[in-house]
């Protein structure tokens, strides 16, 4: 008879009290360096979903906490992180999804304030840009915001069309450029790499 816990129980059991009561709050994940431990039948969808085991996460707060021990590393992967464990697991695009959009003031004075569907929350700034892709063949634009550390947000497309309505044109490296103001910072939203 096997009484191994699955693993994403185990991984609950060796996180430290103090992140298990602050679910919503990032865990010092850049601290623990544990070995790997093996792949995690965990994914999240492009949508921002998280499935475990083929089904969907639908408890929020359990969703919030695996968020908060989430960490991109250099090979480009992404890992669920304790001090003893560390499980790869499958993202589609990136593990966030903005979901709403508060704006405080006007002009290049206003801030942008995005909240994910984990109900994280991050205000557009130089520590937090925003940045769009645009795909090659369909055109269609990606964009993000920074959420922490190497983290992002996939901006979802009604919001997306939010920021559209709020663009103004600004003059970046001799060029016109299509994009938003946050906190000081204008961030080009086009999608066009500005020539050198």
């Amino acid at each position: 008879m096997d009484n191994r816990q699955p693993p994403a129980q185990s991984l609950l059991k060796h996180l430290p009290e103090s992140v298990l009561s602050a679910a919503r709050e990032p865990a010092p994940v850049h601290l623990w360096h544990p070995a790997f431990s093996g792949e995690l039948d965990m994914h999240i969808a492009r949508d921002g979903t998280w499935y475990y085991e083929g089904g969907p996460v639908t408890r929020l707060a359990l969703a919030q906490l695996f968020s908060g021990i989430l960490r991109l590393e250099e090979d480009g992967r992404y890992y669920l992180v304790t001090p003893v464990e560390k499980w790869g697991i499958r993202v589609d695009d990136v593990p966030f999804v903005a979901v709403r959009l508060e704006v405080e003031g006007a002009g290049e004075q206003q801030r942008l304030r995005f909240f994910t569907s984990l109900e994280h929350e991050v205000v557009a700034d130089a520590a937090h840009p925003i940045s769009v892709s645009v795909d090659p063949e369909s055109g269609e634009p990606s964009p993000y915001v920074l959420l922490r550390d190497n983290l992002r947000a996939l901006i979802h497309r009604n919001v997306f069309y939010e920021l559209v309505e709020r663009a103004t044109e600004h003059q970046v490296d001799g060029q016109a450029r299509l994009g938003v103001w946050s906190d000081g910072n204008f961030f080009p939203i086009d999608g066009e790499v500005a020539e050198a």
